[in-house]
């Protein structure tokens, strides 16, 4: 029998302290030295950047080797349905409960004198209608996801399709190893993250948007444990346990502000904790594109809030058209830098009343709330993963049971 470490032991070899450690060392950093603070966005950019260069190859590898293993075309078109139809309730129901928020605790009912604005001219000139042509040339995850589809399914009508796999296996194996040494890395990156972030932005910029950030949190944590909780009580699995395995993809998302930071170790943890590789190859890339629940409650409660900066009085009508809107626009926020404020604008040019302008007053505290989206965004699919799952049947599922 394994002799169990001491308390003291397993917390210092634990790397979500690590990664706390270095999120609080940041903060100071940022808060008392903030120029020297701001330097540190190389070390965050770097690891995130080495972080992407893990996505294709492992969405690719577990796509394959997950179509390839089940054989059956049926079930995985099957998976692909059922992650589609969830995807739009569920973020449809992140819309409704973003613009109830935002409408009910009125976050813009502020004084504008008192705001500090930023140049918004790069996003509100000229903004164009939501294309879905665009969304998928634009789009990394989606590609590589079409393409280790189209590889799938030719590799279950080859002859040599066993020494394909092996060949591919041990690639994978490669790649994950690859991973975890770069994992090694994630307090150095959160560090930077912090850092930069603190020191550019400064924690006074909060003030003036306290009330628009402490309605974004507090929706953000309604839908995870109301929406998602309930979701995952109905399936007899955990939430908070759920949470627990995932720590440190929280805080590695909380620090980097990115999602796509921790794509890849969320889906070596969701197959470790029972998940198929059909289900987690196809339906976390995917909903990285398409169940943003993060996003959607951010998108919806920013046009409330610009309107209600402006006095513009929406009627149920137009708060409806909001929300149809968003259930197409949401879905161009995914992969690409400063997207939700394109985003943003293409709404609010569609709605024709809320000035677009107004956008300038969010650039500046965006950068505090693109954690919550983000993390928002990764349990979303996490619970999405193990949903799927438990409708394809399976039912083992390391600690998570009710």
């Amino acid at each position: 029998m394994e002799e169990k470490k001491p308390f003291s032991y397993r917390l210092l070899s634990n790397t979500a302290f690590h990664v706390l450690i270095a999120i609080i060392a940041g903060i100071c950093l940022g808060h008392f030295y903030p120029k020297t603070a701001v330097k540190m966005e190389i070390i965050g950019k770097t690891f995130v950047d080495l972080i992407k260069i893990f996505i294709g190859p492992i969405i690719f590898l577990t796509i394959v080797l997950g179509i390839s293993r089940v054989g059956s075309m049926k079930k995985v078109g099957r998976i692909g349905v059922k992650s589609l139809l969830y995807f739009e309730i569920v973020t449809t129901f992140a819309l409704i409960i973003g613009v109830l928020v935002a409408y009910i605790f009125e976050p813009g009912n502020i004084d504008v004198s008192g705001l500090n604005s930023a140049d918004a001219s790069k996003y509100t000139s000229g903004a164009k209608p939501f294309s879905w042509r665009s969304f998928f040339l634009s789009n990394f995850t989606l590609q590589v996801l079409l393409l280790a589809l189209i590889t799938g399914v030719a590799l279950t009508y080859i002859k040599t399709k066993d020494k394909v796999l092996h060949y591919l296996e041990k690639t994978a194996h490669v790649v994950f190893t690859g991973l975890r040494w770069v994992m090694y890395l994630a307090p150095i990156g959160a560090f930077g993250g912090m850092a930069f972030a603190i020191g550019k932005f400064g924690l006074a910029t909060l003030i003036p948007l306290g009330k628009l950030m402490l309605c974004v949190y507090l929706t953000m944590a309604l839908f995870i444990f109301l929406i998602l909780g309930s979701i995952m009580r109905y399936y007899k699995l955990s939430l908070i346990k759920f949470l627990k395995k995932i720590k440190e993809e929280i805080l590695i998302v909380l620090a980097t502000s990115s999602s796509e930071a921790a794509l890849p170790s969320i889906m070596k943890k969701m197959e470790k904790m029972g998940c198929s590789k059909p289900v987690v190859g196809l339906v976390i890339p995917t909903g990285y594109s398409f169940n943003l629940d993060g996003t959607s409650i951010y998108l919806s409660m920013s046009v409330i809030f610009i309107a209600q900066l402006y006095k513009v009085d929406l009627n149920a009508f137009e708060l409806l058209s909001i929300i149809g809107i968003l259930m197409i626009t949401s879905k161009g926020a995914a992969g690409v830098t400063g997207s939700g404020f394109i985003v943003l604008a293409s709404t609010l040019t569609a709605l024709h009343r809320i000035p677009v302008e107004g956008l300038a007053f969010l650039l500046g505290v965006d950068k505090f709330m693109s954690e919550a989206r983000a993390i928002t965004n990764l349990i979303g699919n996490g619970v999405a993963t193990l949903v799927i799952s438990k409708s394809e049947g399976e039912t083992e599922f390391e600690g998570l049971e009710r």
